[in-house]
C-alpha cells in the first residue's frame, strides 16, 4: 500500500515563493516560532500570539519585497508623527 508522506497537521500553510521557504524557515527558527517546510513545498507556521504573527509577516516581508520597497517603507516610519505609545 502506497503511503504519502506525512504532512504536518498543525499550523497555518503560508504562501511564499519555493525558493525562499528554507530561508524563511531558519529565520522563523531563530525566533523561536514553530514552523516545517513539508515534501509538498509549502512552509507551515504555528502562530500562538500576536507577536509571532508580527515576526512571521516581517519575516515574509524581508524576502518578499524589493530593497526599494523596504527603503520606501522606512522613509515613511521615520517621517510619521505617530508617537509610539510605549515611549509615552
Amino acid at each position: 500500500m502506497n503511503q504519502s508522506p506525512t504532512l504536518p497537521s498543525w499550523g497555518q500553510t503560508v504562501s511564499v515563493r519555493r525558493c525562499d521557504r528554507w530561508s524563511i524557515h531558519r529565520r522563523l527558527q531563530e525566533l523561536n516560532i514553530p514552523c516545517a517546510c513539508p515534501a509538498d513545498g509549502t512552509l507551515r507556521v504555528e502562530v500562538n500570539h500576536a507577536l509571532a504573527l508580527l515576526l512571521v509577516r516581517s519575516a515574509v516581508r524581508q524576502f518578499s519585497t524589493s530593497r526599494q520597497e523596504g527603503i520606501d517603507w522606512l522613509e515613511r516610519c521615520w517621517q510619521s508623527q505617530e508617537v509610539c505609545a510605549a515611549n509615552s
